[in-house]
């Protein structure tokens, strides 16, 4: 017992000592993000010290899915002292911009003339403009869906959220796939807001997901209800893909991807049908390698490679099933190829699939070259969520449902791109050639007239 007590007051007295000769630690005080979204964000803080600052690094991020742990360091300006305001901008324009929703986060470290470090809180921020009066509905008690509007009534958001949830349901019964985490919609009044929300995008698109971030954003006015219906499980989709694929080793061919997203909208639109079934009996189809990374920049391949990349997924899930499905995208996260994922899934590479496929949908076989391997098309371009054709000026050509997709960086032009006027200083330029132009004619006529006139008064005389 004594023993017991000895050991008890040593353990406090040495408690006591190191308590006292202890560095004393700086204090971080007005820590703040100021957003001036959707161009930057600024990070203030005031730090207070004993000893004299002499460094001050901003760590900071958004929370995403990461390979492995990602901090991005900035290092301030600031004259060394006791108590030193901290400043640093992150100016969206230079790094790429953000998903509106996301969260932001920061922390700082510094380090004193000691040589004593103290790390602050970390504190975090959503990246969302004050602007537009959010509202948000859930899901029910599983909130594996949070809806954010700002106009229009309760109705047009319980519209929404509910096609939402059905193609969740759609999604993990039918497609394997399954919301881990909430996914939050952020549903702009018109495609002008969603292109002032988000650098760097087409003015033509209408809606991005974002799987890293669990984010779908869209430009839905109450005028376009059936297409924000559908565009919403297609974002939806790409989410719950990018979740279950996310790997560092391999990707998925976009076919399958945009395949899965409009397979989960239900059946296609009519003139899309429509569409397809001309290319089957014209032989007209594109082949499935074609369609492994990217979509044509002519809009008509384009919607036909939607269309096709929806047959042939829905092929795969209703001849084999939703199991051997999520087998093929858990083999493509871990590293396999598209061929080697396929083999071990299917007991077939793409060519086999293009082969039973055509077969199953009444196509002639796939078109082979003179060497005896099968025709590859030119690497085509990714195509983005586009607003709903009732808002383009796009006249004679086929009006499916707006094709959306993921967030892919190469953009193509739209079918009927916006006729633009010419450079100010061409106009000008043009103009002065002109006007220089006119003057000589002038100058010309004029020698002519009075020469007349000299030769008409020497006759006279």
């Amino acid at each position: 017992m004594q023993k017991t007590i000895l050991a008890f007051i040593l353990n406090l007295s040495l408690l006591t000592v190191t308590t006292a000769f202890a560095s004393p630690r700086a204090t971080v005080t007005d820590n703040e993000a100021i957003l001036n979204f959707p161009e930057s964000a600024t990070f203030r803080a005031t730090v207070t010290s004993d000893s004299e600052i002499q460094s001050i690094v901003l760590e900071y991020g958004n929370e995403q899915q990461t390979c492995g742990e990602v901090i991005a360091k900035a290092f301030p300006q600031f004259t060394p002292g006791k108590t030193v305001n901290a400043e640093w901008t992150w100016e969206m324009r230079q790094s790429g911009s953000l998903p509106p929703g996301a969260t932001l986060w920061w922390r700082w470290r510094v380090t004193d003339a000691s040589g004593n470090e103290t790390v602050s809180e970390t504190k975090t921020a959503t990246w969302l403009d004050d602007t537009h009066d959010w509202r948000t509905i859930n899901n029910g008690d599983s909130q594996r869906v949070r809806l954010h509007w700002y106009e229009g009534d309760q109705t047009f958001a319980i519209d929404l959220a509910k096609a939402a949830y059905n193609g969740l349901q759609f999604n993990e019964t039918q497609s394997g796939l399954k919301a881990e985490s909430p996914i939050d919609i952020y549903i702009y009044a018109d495609t002008n807001d969603l292109k002032d929300a988000v650098l760097y995008e087409p003015s033509w698109t209408g809606g991005q997901a974002f799987p890293a971030q669990d984010i779908v954003i869209l430009g839905i006015s109450q005028y376009d209800l059936d297409w924000g219906r559908d565009a919403i499980v297609h974002e939806l989709t790409h989410v719950l893909v990018g979740h279950l694929t996310f790997s560092c080793l391999g990707d998925v061919p976009t076919w399958l991807n945009e395949g899965l997203a409009v397979y989960s909208e239900g059946e296609l639109d009519r003139s899309s049908q429509q569409q397809l079934e001309n290319a089957i009996r014209s032989d007209t189809l594109l082949t499935v390698r074609s369609l492994s990374t990217g979509f044509s920049e002519v809009s008509d391949k384009a919607y036909l490679s939607y269309s096709q990349s929806y047959s042939i997924t829905k092929f795969l899930v209703e001849t084999y099933g939703q199991e051997e499905m999520t087998s093929l995208l858990i083999a493509l996260r871990e590293g396999l190829s598209t061929d080697d994922a396929l083999m071990q899934t299917y007991g077939f590479d793409i060519d086999g699939l293009e082969n039973a496929w055509r077969q199953a949908i009444g196509a002639k076989p796939q078109p082979v070259s003179p060497e005896g391997q099968p025709t590859v098309q030119p690497t085509p371009t990714f195509v983005p969520t586009i607003i709903p054709i009732s808002v383009l000026p796009m006249a004679n050509q086929i009006t499916p449902t707006a094709i959306p997709t993921s967030t892919f960086d190469e953009q193509p032009t739209p079918e009927t791109p916006t006729r633009t006027a010419p450079p100010l200083w061409l106009t000008l330029t043009l103009l002065g050639f002109c006007c220089l132009f006119l003057f000589l004619i002038g100058v010309v006529v004029f020698g002519f007239v009075v020469r007349n006139q000299n030769r008409n008064g020497g006759n006279n005389e």
